[in-house]
């Protein structure tokens, strides 16, 4: 699951009013009455429905879909004045993760008020101005875009805050019935990190929202599924190319970072100053801090900490992510799953130098088909078809697999004893109706989050997990002894597999902690930062949380995984830090999580550095040293002192290439948050 940058961010639109002469009463709804309908898909599979009908001067919108086992409900009523712009918005239903959805919007000619779930505001403004909704279905963009379309400024203001810009991006037809049906893509920017890309038909009304993985057709045109992900493939790709020809520093001589402390992450020591030499890809050189020689770049690191690039070890990789991590210190990560096409066309453009992103190593999704699944690599019927998909990852050199919820259990063992003989690693979740004992007894390296160890102490058998009960079930955790029989079975298992864990400890954070109206705790650090939009989502509880009891119960919760975490690292299991939010921002936080387990800065800069090369194989990077390549960051404070210190970067080397994250942020409407180092060419 991404937070920032999110792929499934619906964006709602309330637009400032083009003015039309006073005489011209016609509704700007009345060639679009009836009814439309659409379809959500993912990765090829129908998951639900995007429903309109317009009577009058109304829309009502009915917006569902289920992937992996959760997903959206939203109805939506929406009153527009002539201009087509809305003065009356309702919005009920419940969010991905359950939490209840009660949005209201108004205008009364003088005043724009608004309730969502962090609260009631109002403005005051003679003309209805453009309000971006925190709940609801994508639709409304269309709103936005003819809107948009009809007005001489191409820039607009919005409510709560911010500005919003439409592009068009290229028109194109689509064969109907022996008819060419012309069409036009836009690309909405200016209320979140990332653009939304729709298309429009020639009448201005919704074709598609498309997206790499997410896509809303209209009915009756799901074929062009892989078109419309291509399409947004490559617009992405094109906005990230530009990117990185503008800010990816590629110097044609040595680059010397002088007057730096150095972090060593095998020994945990921080040097006294030096200056680091970089040439090509790799650092050849450490020495004296105020040393220079002839024709070099110079970078002055003004006595901050140079450390090693970071390993993001849960993500779930897109090209929307890939520059913000790189940014964030992060120069590696672990895909757990993904669109295998789109992911193998995204590394390749990282390699070669197109795009900015952190090193990937693939973990081969496997799922089992229910009406349940995630729609992610290989989806299998049968533990034949389970065993070929482990043969295809392994030919298509995947470095291990990650088995899934709906898949059988009894079909792990055959599964790993097979990627085994390969070599390969493997992890993953707890099947349905299956508990972790089974999967540390058939042979995983890795568990994949603490909920799905935790769970299998207090669900009954036939319970199933692949429905939002891996989340509400966590309200029974506060009473759970950790020194009983079941716990302990499960804890010896893990040290006598020598298995690790992955906890992703920041999304359970969010899962259990956050609170409608409230900042969430994690994004304290950054918050303000960020768009608007997106500060507004991070105010917003993911789990629904109705009643004294329930806060209660989740909030001891977190605390019993808290509680369970430092028992097994006491005990000596391996922990892995990866998060299933993305990373970047919340890496960081992941991290800063673990000193609640009884880790030391200096030791949390270790494990997500030279520990996490040393996990993955990685021989040529993790540390600082001569001959290694160069993928490190540098920030101005002292991490070792205070980890808080890795959230304000200044530099950052990947393989040589040089970012300066406060040139780039904005570029995502967020503000930098150090200054750019002092650099002589």
């Amino acid at each position: 699951m991404k937070i920032l940058s999110s792929i499934f961010v619906a964006l709602f639109f309330t637009l400032t009013s083009c003015q039309k002469n006073d005489a011209d009463n016609t509704s700007s709804l009345a060639e679009y009455q009836g009814q439309e309908s659409y379809s959500v898909i993912i990765s090829g599979t129908n998951v639900g429905h995007l429903n309109t009908e317009i009577i009058g001067d109304t829309v009502i919108v009915d917006y569902d879909y289920k992937n992996n086992g959760r997903g959206p409900t939203m109805q939506e009523t929406i009153v527009l004045n002539r201009d087509g712009i809305p003065i009356k918005w309702n919005i009920s239903g419940n969010t991905t993760f359950g939490n209840k959805v009660d949005e209201h919007y108004n205008y009364d000619g003088k005043m724009a008020s608004w309730v969502d779930a962090t609260g009631k505001d109002s403005t005051s403004t003679d003309l209805p101005l453009m309000y971006v909704a925190q709940s609801g279905s994508p639709y409304p963009i269309i709103l936005a875009a003819r809107s948009l379309l009809k007005s001489p400024d191409p820039e607009l203001e919005v409510l709560p805050g911010g500005k919003l810009k439409l592009m068009e991006m290229e028109s194109f037809s689509i064969d109907s019935d022996s008819t060419a049906i012309p069409l036009k893509s836009y690309a909405l920017t200016g209320v979140d990190t990332d653009p939304l890309y729709f298309v429009l038909d020639d009448q201005l009304r919704l074709f598609a929202f498309i997206n790499e993985r997410f896509n809303i057709i209209r009915k009756g045109f799901e074929g062009e599924e892989s078109r419309f992900q291509k399409m947004a493939q490559n617009y992405s790709a094109d906005r990230f190319e530009k990117l990185q020809k503008t800010y990816a520093h590629n110097y044609d001589k040595k680059v010397r970072i002088k007057n730096v402390r150095i972090f060593n992450s095998k020994t945990m020591e921080l040097s006294g100053p030096q200056s680091v030499v970089v040439e090509g890809d790799r650092i050849i050189g450490i020495e004296q801090a105020d040393s220079e020689e002839d024709n070099e770049v110079i970078i002055d690191g003004n006595g901050g900490t140079l450390i090693p690039g970071m390993y993001e070890m849960h993500a779930h990789t897109g090209s929307n992510g890939a520059l913000l991590n790189v940014l964030a210190g992060v120069t590696s990560v672990r895909d757990m799953g993904n669109n295998n096409e789109v992911l193998s066309d995204l590394m390749e453009k990282i390699e070669n130098g197109q795009l900015a992103g952190p090193r990937i190593h693939r973990l081969g999704f496997i799922e089992g088909k229910s009406p349940y699944n995630s729609n992610n690599g290989i989806i299998v019927s049968t533990e034949e078809e389970a065993l070929a998909a482990v043969d295809t990852y392994h030919d298509q050199g995947f470095y291990g697999i990650k088995l899934y919820n709906s898949m059988n259990g009894d079909w792990a063992q055959a599964i790993v004893k097979k990627a085994h003989d390969y070599g390969m690693f493997v992890c993953g979740h707890v099947p349905a109706f299956s508990n972790a004992n089974a999967m540390l007894r058939a042979g995983f390296d890795e568990m994949t989050h603490i909920n799905q160890t935790m769970l299998g102490w207090v669900l009954e058998p036939d319970e199933d997990t692949r429905t939002l009960l891996r989340l509400t079930a966590l309200k029974r955790l506060p009473e759970l002894d950790l020194n009983s029989p079941e716990v302990q079975e499960t804890i010896d298992l893990f040290l006598k597999n020598e298995t690790a864990i992955d906890p992703t400890v920041a999304i359970h954070e969010a899962l259990l902690l956050s609170r409608n109206g409230e900042v969430w705790e994690g994004t304290k650090d950054f918050i303000k930062n960020m768009p608007p939009n997106a500060q507004r989502g991070l105010k917003v509880a993911m789990a629904e949380i109705s009643s004294e009891e329930d806060d209660q119960a989740y909030r001891a919760a977190y605390n019993k995984i808290i509680e369970a975490l430092k028992l097994m690292k006491d005990k000596g299991i391996f922990i892995v830090p990866g998060t299933d939010l993305g990373g970047s921002f919340f890496f960081h936080r992941e991290l800063e999580l673990y000193q609640q387990l009884g880790y030391t800065p200096a030791e949390l800069l270790k494990l997500a550095t030279f520990d996490m090369a040393n996990y993955l194989g990685d021989e040529e990077l993790g540390i600082v040293e001569p001959g290694k390549l160069a993928d490190f960051f540098l920030v101005p404070g002292n991490p070792v002192e205070d980890l808080k210190a890795i959230k304000t970067i200044s530099l950052v080397s990947r393989g040589g290439t040089f970012y300066y994250p406060s040139e780039v942020y904005p570029e995502f409407g967020i503000q930098p948050f150090t200054d750019i180092p002092n650099i002589v060419e």
